[in-house]
């Protein structure tokens, strides 16, 4: 299964390695040629020597998510720090690439709902860390 993920920062870096350790091909795109590091971590060798692949590039540009392997992925998952930026790369893998499986996290819990509403797969770890308080001290 080849897993495309944009946004090499903890989150998208953490899910990359597991994916990659779990037998998955994965392509992970940032704009950040730094953020290779963050993929490194934790590998004996570097992140392509592991069987990973890694593209510079703006998640916002067709080309760049061409050049990522979204034409060939069989899901997606969008990682930025930006939830616009999550949300506008999530609908154009699903509706422009049709890749089975897409996922946007997005830290404002109503639009999270709102675009689960509409059909995207989003997480919304805002939402789940105020689930937890609400079991942990009652309903606020």
């Amino acid at each position: 299964m080849l897993i495309v993920i944009v946004g090499a920062g903890r989150v998208g870096s953490a899910i990359a390695q597991r994916a990659l350790a779990a037998g998955h091909q994965v392509s992970v795109l940032d704009e950040d040629p730094l953020s290779h590091e963050r993929l490194d971590r934790a590998l004996a060798g570097s992140w392509e020597d592991a069987g990973g692949r890694f593209t510079i590039g703006t998640a916002l540009e067709i080309d760049a998510l061409i050049e990522a392997g979204i034409e060939q992925a069989d899901a997606f998952i969008a990682s930025t720090d930006g939830d616009n930026t999550n949300l506008v790369i999530a609908q154009i893998a699903k509706r422009r690439f049709e890749v089975d499986r897409v996922i946007a996290r997005v830290l404002d819990p109503a639009r999270a709902a709102w675009y689960g509403e509409q059909g995207l797969e989003t997480i919304c770890p805002t939402q789940h860390a105020i689930e937890l308080f609400e079991r942990a001290l009652g309903t606020l």
